[in-house]
């Protein structure tokens, strides 16, 4: 990798990334999801989450899905004990019941509830090095890019980064 290299030198587009409101339901996200077909793709494929200004707030994935439709009382930790065999059925009654589209509550809760905030950024001037060292401190897949450390003009991927440290292989 030259020294030289910045951020502005391998950031995309935010419009190559499919992108939804924070006020979409868990539903409406799935149909994005699936329309762009992100859950085919490996599991760091996103869709960023914007506010009426068009500000970043967030990332949606597979992740933040599974976790969103997970029920509330497996979230909790449990007052008494289940033996191997008691809690594995339980688990298994609820895994078939979890992800039944028809559950209406579930699915129409904002993705605002349930998205990753956006809390780390970098300058279009930062040299990798720096977006490197906050995506792996971080464990980010992405970090958007501001310009101006106001205005978002790209994002930068680990899987870009990696592409350009590593260069061709002979």
């Amino acid at each position: 990798m030259s020294s030289g290299k910045r951020v502005r030198d391998l950031m995309k587009d935010i419009f190559e990334f499919p992108h939804i409101p924070y006020w979409f339901t868990i539903r409406q996200a799935i149909g994005i999801i699936k329309s762009a077909g992100l859950e085919k793709a490996p599991h760091h494929m996103v869709v960023l989450v914007f506010e009426e200004k068009y500000h970043l707030v967030g990332t949606l994935g597979i992740k933040e899905i599974l976790r969103g439709l997970e029920p509330v009382y497996l979230k909790t930790s449990s007052s008494h004990e289940h033996s191997a065999h008691e809690g594995g059925m339980a688990l298994s009654l609820v895994w078939d019941t979890m992800f039944d589209m028809s559950n209406k509550d579930v699915l129409q809760k904002p993705v605002s509830d349930i998205l990753y905030p956006i809390e780390h950024f970098a300058g279009t001037d930062d040299h990798l090095a720096k977006a490197v060292y906050t995506m792996l401190s971080d464990d980010l897949f992405l970090l958007p890019v501001l310009e101006d450390k106001r205005k978002l003009v790209g994002i930068v991927t680990l899987q870009d980064i990696f592409n350009e440290l590593s260069g061709p292989i002979a």
